[in-house]
């Protein structure tokens, strides 16, 4: 979608200072699906100066043949308006596909209706091109750092997240001291998702702590998501048997699980709703 010459100099033209600080931002791959060439190289080249590596591709077919290539990226951002596939089409292909990457939607039509579509589609966040490059920036640094790929802890050392105390070497966890009485994949799904407090653990790296790695159950490609959902659900209702007002599991629509999160992530879309 063609940006306005308004929205064109908000993406390209950094604030004072901004060039200054281009090195406070960890290296993060970023494929931007942008018709305008215009545009998508003045969003390209705004990234890039804050650290950003971009993949730009012209339309959703540009993408989709070239998935394997892009499949290394940190978020996917996408215009609205695309040419053959629009961009909330094209990410209703991509997870039919199975790529589960965070969605950004970075268009110049900022619609309450299009932003809540967006949202109920999986898309993680909605950005106006006309708020500038320092905004974008910021919510960006925000998706990646809520979504880097979860840890492996393998200590045995006992772990402590307020009410929460895991004793690894008994796999046993204890809210307000007492036995939460998980199963031994319970527990490995919970000690996952507090190792990696205030990030978004895929519904594929949880459901590969539940079993065994690249172990394939259910109905198609993304079958095992319905087991991951339920063994969430079986856990939050432990945890409510002992207080009913649990709510540290929150869920990323389409993504993953979290155990709570940072302050600063609040624009990123969450539900704590037991049959996420």
């Amino acid at each position: 979608m063609a940006a306005s010459p308004e929205q064109e100099t908000a993406i390209s033209s950094p604030e004072p200072g901004l060039l200054a600080r281009a090195d406070e931002t960890e290296v993060a791959r970023v494929v931007l699906v942008e018709d305008d060439d215009l545009c998508r190289e003045a969003v390209a080249a705004a990234l890039s100066v804050h650290g950003f590596v971009v993949q730009g591709f012209a339309d959703g077919a540009a993408l989709l043949g070239a998935l394997e290539a892009a499949g290394g990226a940190d978020v996917i951002i996408l215009d609205w308006s695309l040419p053959q596939t629009s961009g909330i089409d094209l990410l209703a292909e991509l997870r039919a596909r199975g790529v589960d990457l965070p969605v950004v939607f970075l268009t110049g039509r900022p619609l309450a209706t299009y932003e809540s579509l967006a949202f109920e589609r999986g898309a993680i966040d909605f950005i106006d091109k006309g708020r500038g490059v320092d905004v974008l920036v910021k919510r960006i640094k925000s998706v990646v750092k809520a979504f880097k790929p979860a840890a492996d802890p393998s200590s045995d050392s006992v772990i402590a997240s307020g009410r929460l105390v895991l004793r690894p070497d008994v796999s046993r966890a204890y809210w307000d001291e007492i036995d939460l009485g998980l199963t031994i994949g319970e527990y490995n799904t919970v000690h996952l998702l507090v190792s990696n407090v205030g990030r978004c653990v895929t519904y594929r790296s949880i459901y590969d702590r539940m079993t065994s790695e690249g172990f394939v159950a259910g109905d198609g490609d993304n079958g095992y998501r319905a087991n991951v959902r339920s063994a969430i659900k079986r856990i939050r209702n432990k945890f409510r048997k002992h207080d009913p007002a649990f709510f540290k599991i929150q869920n990323f629509t389409s993504l993953g699980y979290c155990w709570g999160r940072p302050a600063e992530d609040q624009h990123l879309t969450a539900s704590t709703g037991a049959d996420q």
